[in-house]
């Protein structure tokens, strides 16, 4: 005789518990196919393939950078490889096919190289330093395609005449830390590198350039993606001190760094080239892929599943955890408010960058933080699962892309003998999670369009 069990409420609590996690799973997958990098640039090597022809040009290369660099020139080789004469890409370490770097194909022309992220290293300098040499070589019969995403900014680097790498590592390090926006780290960046903020067009120029751009920035903005090597750069050397002073940080600037920015604010050194200057004139930038064709992919994906599916913000900003907590109370009132329209389950979705002020010595990253501090807002609230991830598989200097939070993540820690406000005001979110079984980790993604929170509800 078989025997079975009575299904209690427990179990039904607990088999809803799981469908709502695998859910908020299949939803992020979905977004992330939506802004696949390979499709993306696949999209546009007709474009590519037309100008090249209908300029008469006698060489086509190929520079790719960021995350997403190496997906997105296989797209390019595989449509365009009998046009190719040369090519470098750089990206983040662990994101080539087969975990190591390898010239694709039999007939490639182009070199991969790995580098480190979020802070630079030798490696980057060393690709930058290729990179630098074969746009020097260019001329007016050269097309010259650029491939952006995020990341490209610590990937592509050489340091400024006058700042050793340690510098720009040390500043980099300094301004993360310090909570610093993608936008205001950028500033700084482009005004201590040859290539940041539009000087790389310069080096290319006369050289005719079409850069497909994946935008990992709230706003897509032009001049931010990567710090905008191939874009106008609207910020000035006083900018950049200015942003140094609003973290005070100027005591702590490297002197290399410190020179530099003073000198360019004296004029002394020539500033990042400015909208209307003639080196953009011979350039198109194109964005293909955006946090916001993402949540627009989820949101479709929910309602497939079943779900009322709201998107709530396209551009989370600020302190992880106090975006939490702000999306807690967020999901919680607009719960309540969407029962008269819809007795679907529910499914908030958003998207944005947040940032971390470190003051702890612990390990995690901004969306681990959002979700603890999550997490602690719903303690004991039943049928609410929260997804928070980098679309690039990673956040912070961890293995883990974010973290999966319910009404009992924090209830069952503390029953385990943790404390998870220690844990967050430690900044060691990811020890937290890890002993918790809470982590999210889906590998690199091979593409990067910034950071998403997906809230499914009973």
């Amino acid at each position: 005789m078989m025997y079975s069990r009575k299904i209690t409420v427990t179990d039904v609590h607990l088999m809803n518990q799981n469908d709502n996690r695998k859910s908020a799973i299949d939803i992020f997958y979905s977004a992330l196919k939506a802004v696949d990098p390979y499709e993306s640039v696949k999209g546009h090597t007709d474009k590519v393939r037309s100008l090249y022809r209908s300029g008469n040009f006698s060489r086509l290369i190929v520079i790719a950078i960021g995350k997403a660099a190496y997906p997105m020139v296989n797209a390019l080789e595989d449509d365009l490889i009998d046009i190719i004469d040369a090519g470098i890409v750089i990206t983040k370490y662990g994101h080539v096919e087969g975990q190591a770097p390898r010239v694709r194909g039999q007939g490639s022309k182009i070199k991969i190289r790995e580098a480190g992220h979020p802070l630079p290293d030798d490696n980057g300098v060393k690709g930058t330093e290729e990179i630098i040499k074969l746009l020097r070589d260019a001329d007016e019969h050269t097309l010259v395609v650029c491939l952006i995403s995020g990341g490209g900014s610590a990937l592509l680097v050489s340091p400024y005449e006058g700042i050793t790498l340690k510098e720009k590592q040390d500043i980099t390090l300094l301004l993360l830390n310090a909570g610093a926006d993608i936008n205001d780290l950028n500033c700084v960046r482009k005004h201590i590198s040859k290539v940041k903020g539009g000087r790389l067009a310069e080096i290319a120029y006369p050289a005719r350039m079409i850069s497909l751009i994946l935008s990992d920035v709230i706003g897509d903005r032009l001049d931010v993606i990567a710090s905008g090597p191939t874009s106008p750069d609207s910020t000035t050397y006083d900018d950049a001190l200015s942003i140094l002073r609003k973290y005070k940080l100027l005591d702590k600037t490297p002197h290399g760094v410190l020179d530099v920015l003073n000198k360019g604010a004296d004029g002394l050194v020539p500033d990042t080239p400015k909208e209307g200057n003639v080196i953009f004139r011979r350039i198109d930038n194109i964005i293909i892929g955006s946090n916001r064709m993402a949540l627009d992919a989820a949101r479709e994906k929910a309602e497939e599943l079943g779900f009322h599916a709201e998107i709530i913000s396209a551009g989370l900003a600020g302190e992880a955890r106090e975006i939490g907590k702000w999306l807690a109370d967020k999901v919680r009132s607009n719960s309540s408010s969407s029962s008269s329209r819809s007795n679907r389950p529910k499914c908030f979705i958003s998207g944005g960058e947040t940032t971390v002020t470190v003051k702890g010595n612990g390990l995690g990253g901004r969306n681990m933080e959002l979700a603890l501090a999550f997490a602690m807002e719903i303690e004991g609230i039943a049928g609410i699962t929260l997804l928070s991830a980098g679309t690039d598989g990673t956040d912070g200097p961890t293995d883990a892309a974010g973290a999966i939070v319910d009404g009992e993540t924090i209830s069952r820690a503390k029953a385990a003998g943790l404390d998870p406000e220690a844990y967050l005001a430690n900044n060691d979110s990811y020890t937290f999670f890890k002993k918790t079984d809470n982590l999210f980790i889906p590998g690199p993604t091979g593409t990067n369009v910034m950071d998403m929170q997906i809230v499914v509800a009973e």
